[in-house]
């Protein structure tokens, strides 16, 4: 039965054109398979915006997509606005999908308001979320799970000019703590250009990690979602740079490269798809999640975590936005069944404020 769909995408980040990119896709695939769909975007200082102009990318150059209305997401679906702020229209839909890269929309604000609202969520929850959008806490929560991460030192912006004792030896890789999509990404072999990168990084955020550069590195990819009581996962991705590092334009821009699947020994595919499946089951996570590997060797280490992968993982999930509709309506079934289930726990009203005095919390006259 056709279902109706809130895709969120766009958000307070530097990779709000990317998220552009990713909502899109995922708006069309949706309408592809028969589901209606409510594209919102969120602007870049925080506009929410509903219509079916948003589902073409092509509004988005010129910021033509101000000529969607304003929109509210609460009580189980969307309103939109005139130009006034007058309530328009309400629209009831089933479910969500974060599409949001980055910010507070991959970081867990999304999960929030959708939490609050009242609408099941096809996609990563609070906890995931928050604590793989940070670098450090990612490290933190990894090394809980005997997670094998490259070594590191964190550092902050008040801490910039004093160097942790565990600092690794060079070259390095300098990460802002809290970004995506390789910005602010950059590779210091001596301490001129460790201090520099630490400059720049710290331009778009508050704290950064400091990573040992891995030598003979392989950037290897595995993407997962839960379905069906199971972690399904793709076939591992092996993506090649144009340089040292996974950079913006290689990534998005036509600079770099991958191979699927990764030419790899079995058995390190089967580790690498293990790993995933340990963290995601270990957080008992949702949605569809892409974890990030370094292969040096038989060594595997786990990079990171994106909660909110670009164009969700399309290309290692299926074999083309067709099938990818496939994914997609799973994850949407998945996030309403949990929903339900959650819905039918108690929630518990003591009745303590009947018995408190009208004039406890009031302040006395001075």
């Amino acid at each position: 039965m056709s279902k109706t769909i809130l895709v969120i995408f766009g958000g307070v980040s530097n990779e709000n054109e990317i998220s552009v990119i990713t909502g899109t896709m995922a708006v069309n695939v949706l309408k592809s398979g028969g589901d209606g769909v409510i594209p919102v975007y969120i602007s870049q200082n925080g506009g929410i915006y509903a219509g079916e102009l948003l589902a073409d990318i092509n509004n988005f150059k010129g910021e033509r997509y101000l000529a969607a209305p304003r929109a509210i997401i609460a009580d189980g679906g969307v309103y939109t606005l005139t130009k006034r702020g007058k309530i328009k229209k309400y629209i009831k839909v089933d479910v969500a999908l974060n599409c949001c890269h980055g910010g507070a929309g991959e970081g867990g604000a999304v999960c929030g308001l959708c939490a609050v609202a009242e609408i099941p969520l096809a996609s990563a929850e609070i906890f995931s979320s928050s604590v793989f959008m940070d670098k450090y806490l990612t490290k933190l929560i990894l090394s809980a799970l005997d997670i094998k991460t490259a070594d590191y030192a964190y550092i902050t912006d008040a801490e910039k000019a004093d160097y942790p004792a565990d600092m690794p030896d060079f070259p390095v890789i300098v990460k802002p703590v809290s970004l995506g999509s390789s910005i602010g990404v950059e590779k210091a072999e001596t301490r001129e250009q460790l201090e520099n990168a630490l400059a720049a990084a710290l331009m778009y955020d508050s704290a950064v990690i400091v990573e040992k550069y891995l030598e003979n590195r392989r950037e290897i990819n595995c993407a997962a979602y839960f379905y069906g009581g199971e972690v399904i996962t793709g076939e591992c991705e092996e993506a090649f740079s144009g340089g040292d590092l996974l950079s913006f334009e290689d990534k998005y821009m036509g600079g770099g490269k991958s191979v699927l699947p990764a030419d790899i020994p079995a058995d390190i595919s089967d580790l690498i798809k293990n790993i995933t499946k340990k963290v995601y089951s270990a957080l008992n996570m949702r949605g569809i999640v892409r974890f990030d590997f370094i292969l040096c060797g038989s060594e595997v280490y786990l990079s990171e975590v994106n909660t909110v992968p670009g164009s969700l993982s399309y290309y290692i999930l299926s074999k083309g936005f067709k099938d990818f509709y496939k994914v997609l309506s799973k994850v949407i079934r998945q996030a309403e069944k949990d929903f339900a289930a959650q819905a039918g726990k108690k929630l518990l009203k003591t009745g303590i404020l009947e018995n408190i005095p009208a004039n406890a919390c009031k302040l006395g006259k001075k």
